[in-house]
Formats: C-alpha cells, sequence, structure tokens
C-alpha cells in the first residue's frame, strides 16, 4: 500500500514539537495582552497584487517565494507570504482608522514561502505578528521592542536585539545613490544574486550571508550618517526610550530587512545559540497610502513560531491525566466519575478496551497517565472509586467527591 506523505517544506505539528509551539504561542499573546493589542483572524488567501505592491516586486519574496494560482475567474490569489501586507488591508477595508486616533492589531497563523527547507524554517510556517497603526511617535517603536525583548525573555531565549535606520523618503535616495556608487565600484566580488539586486534592490546587497558580499560591504556607507534630521531624531528618541525600559540592544548599520515598505526604524532579534533571526520588524510609515489609505504612520514585528519552538528548553509541568478503567458492567458509573473529574477541571481518559487489571495499567503508561481510577461493581455501590498514583504506586480507595480536591 502506498505511504502518503506531507509535501516538501510542510510538516505535521504534534507531541513535544506542539507543546513547544502552544507555549511560545500563548506567551506571545499573554505579552500582547499586557500592551492592550487587539485580535484579528486574517484569510489566508489574498489578491496576489496586494502582497506585489506592498513587499515590493524586487523582493525575493514576489519574485521567487509566493503560492501564486488564479482563480476560476482568472484572477491570481496568492497564499500569503507574510501578515503585515493583509493586516493593512483589514485596517483599510474595515475603516478602523475611523474607531480612535490609533488603533493596535495582532494576529496569528500560517504563510507560505516557496522557499529551500531548513532547520526552523518551513514552506508553511506560522507567524504570530502586531502592528500599531497611527502614530509616528518613536515610543511606539521602542515600546514594540519592549514587548520582543519581554517575549524573549519570558521564554527564556538568550538572544541580542539589532537596530537600524534605513530613513525616509527625504534622506534614503540620497543614500541609495551613494550606495549604487559603491557596489559598482565592488561588483567584482559580489555574488550573482547581489549582480542584479545592486541594480535593483541596492539595500538588500547588505543582507546577502554569502562571504564574499558581506566582506566586499564591510566598508559600505551607512544609512546612519545620511540620516535627515528629522529622522536622526527620531533614531535617537527611540534609542533613549530603550535604555529607559532596560531593553538592551546593539546597533547594527546593515540591518535593512527584506521588504521594500520598511522606513525608519528596523529591528531584528538574532539568536545567540543558532545565530538566526528569530523575531524581525519595523516602521512602514508609508505602505497604508500606498494601498489606497489615508497617510497613516505604522510600526510591527512578527515572530516566527517554529524558530522559537526550537529555542524553548524549559516546559511547563503538563497537567495530569486521570485514565478511568471500568470493570465489569459500570460503564455507565465510569461515564459519570469521568463526567464528574472533568467538571473540575482535570484531564480525563477512560479506557475503551477491555481486560486484565495489568493491561488496563500498562494502557494507562501508554497514554503517560499519572492517575489510574479504578471502577468496579464494589466502588459504584458504594459511590467511590480506586485510585492508583501511577508515579509512587500508591493505591488508595475513595469517595468520589474526594477526588475534586486530588492533586492541587
Amino acid at each position: 500500500m502506498e505511504e502518503f506523505r506531507t509535501v516538501r517544506g510542510f510538516h505535521d505539528i504534534l507531541g513535544e514539537d506542539l507543546r513547544k509551539f502552544r507555549r511560545v504561542t500563548q506567551t506571545v499573546r499573554e505579552v500582547l495582552r499586557r500592551f492592550n493589542f487587539e485580535e484579528v483572524i486574517l484569510p489566508v488567501v489574498e489578491y496576489a497584487e496586494l502582497f506585489q505592491r506592498s513587499i515590493g516586486d524586487f523582493t525575493d519574496i514576489v519574485q521567487k517565494e509566493m503560492f501564486v494560482f488564479p482563480d476560476r475567474k482568472g484572477r491570481l490569489l496568492a497564499l500569503r507570504p507574510e501578515g503585515t501586507a493583509s493586516a493593512v488591508r483589514a485596517y483599510l477595508q474595515n475603516r478602523l482608522y475611523t474607531l480612535r486616533p490609533y488603533v493596535k492589531l495582532f494576529y496569528e497563523g500560517p504563510m507560505f514561502r516557496y522557499e529551500r527547507p531548513q532547520a526552523g524554517r518551513y514552506r508553511q510556517f506560522h507567524q504570530i505578528g502586531a502592528e500599531v497603526f497611527g502614530s509616528e511617535d518613536p515610543l511606539v517603536d521602542a515600546e514594540v521592542i519592549k514587548i520582543v525583548h519581554l517575549i524573549l525573555k519570558e521564554l527564556g531565549i538568550p538572544a541580542v536585539v539589532e537596530i537600524n535606520s534605513l530613513g525616509c523618503k527625504v534622506c534614503r535616495p540620497v543614500y541609495r545613490e551613494a550606495l549604487s556608487k559603491f557596489l559598482e565600484s565592488v561588483a567584482g566580488h559580489l555574488c550573482d544574486v547581489c549582480m542584479e539586486r545592486k541594480d535593483k534592490n541596492p539595500l538588500r546587497v547588505l543582507d546577502c550571508k554569502v562571504t564574499t558580499c558581506q566582506e566586499a560591504v564591510k566598508e559600505a556607507p551607512r544609512m546612519l550618517d545620511y540620516l535627515c534630521e528629522d529622522c536622526k531624531k527620531h533614531h535617537h528618541s527611540v534609542k533613549r526610550y530603550l535604555e529607559v525600559m532596560e531593553v538592551p540592544y546593539r546597533e547594527n548599520p546593515h540591518l535593512v530587512r527584506g521588504l521594500d515598505y520598511y522606513t525608519r526604524t528596523v529591528f531584528e532579534a538574532v539568536s545567540e545559540t543558532l545565530n538566526i533571526t528569530i523575531i524581525a520588524g519595523g516602521r512602514y510609515d508609508y505602505l497604508v497610502e500606498e494601498l489606497g489609505g489615508p497617510p497613516t504612520p505604522a510600526v510591527g514585528f512578527a515572530v516566527g513560531v517554529e524558530r522559537l519552538s526550537m529555542l524553548v528548553s524549559v516546559q511547563e509541568e503538563e497537567e495530569p491525566l486521570y485514565f478511568v478503567i471500568p470493570f465489569g458492567q459500570v460503564e455507565e458509573y465510569a461515564l459519570m466519575v469521568a463526567d464528574f473529574l472533568r467538571s473540575q477541571g482535570k484531564r480525563v481518559e477512560i479506557s475503551y478496551k477491555k481486560g486484565s487489571l495489568k493491561k488496563q495499567l500498562e494502557l494507562a503508561n501508554k497514554f503517560k497517565a499519572r492517575y489510574a481510577v479504578i471502577v468496579g461493581e464494589d466502588e459504584k455501590n458504594s459511590s467511590e472509586v480506586s485510585i492508583k498514583d501511577l508515579a509512587t504506586g500508591e493505591q488508595r480507595r475513595v469517595k468520589l467527591e474526594a477526588l475534586k480536591d486530588y492533586h492541587r
């Protein structure tokens, strides 16, 4: 019989991996709750043009990585490769800008990119993203980076937060011209991909991971040296606020991020153990307007759930499992016992198998149960159960009501 397997780059998440996954998502959600973010559930499929216009035609995502397909009317659709563009579309379509001066949203779900699968990176991967629409205050940038710092701290993941500024419409064109001239002077040392990037998207050359390219751009002009006065003040304020909030950071003048929409502040959290980016984001003050909305400054970030899951080492103790074992014609009473335990908030499995007590206890161990709750005719007649602690071997008989205070 042919065995079906997952499509390359797609994966099942279960067992220990799922527990780590849930710990990451629950921690991120809890931190975002403290900062008063509201959840939005975004569709997985959008019109491809949304990402082409927002991410940029010359980015790797649009050129190489999007899953694009036509619908029955020939319109091009895409599985979302990232969440910010969809969040902007939702912000505009639902006229959230009419509610209050600024809006804070977060979303969770799968993203899709056709790229080479590797550790912590899949063609279907999961992100939690957060966006703040409506404020250009550098305090917002600093608070967003503070959230990233808290997520890493509460998950116990050692990482360094790197920051940079990419300037604005006033100062970036001047820098782009200077960078393009520099890249022409070192073109002989660039990889084939960066040879193409230097003409279409020169900032992306700074982000290349090829050793020869990294060496070639060591002396490249720095955006920080070309910032206009407003961008300088903004960047200085972000750093000052981070220091006030005791958020450690490192300036990285080569940090550019891979999407065209970023302006001013950009940041990444880089794992100290795996040396990979695990959380990233930045400011995008023109994107809402470019997608047809009113001028709206914005800033946000996204958490790579799989990547953080790889780094989570301490697992919270799992809630104990009660394994109810009926003996004889006591199924109705066993169901009552299981129902009572569940009504007390306990995790319960009832045995669907028949067999000796030894076999039933072996089954309980396979389920990794902590307690075997044994129910026979005698227990039924006296409204009791026999409960066995499978960790210590201790067994005793107690009234059904006594189970509500068990394992506190």
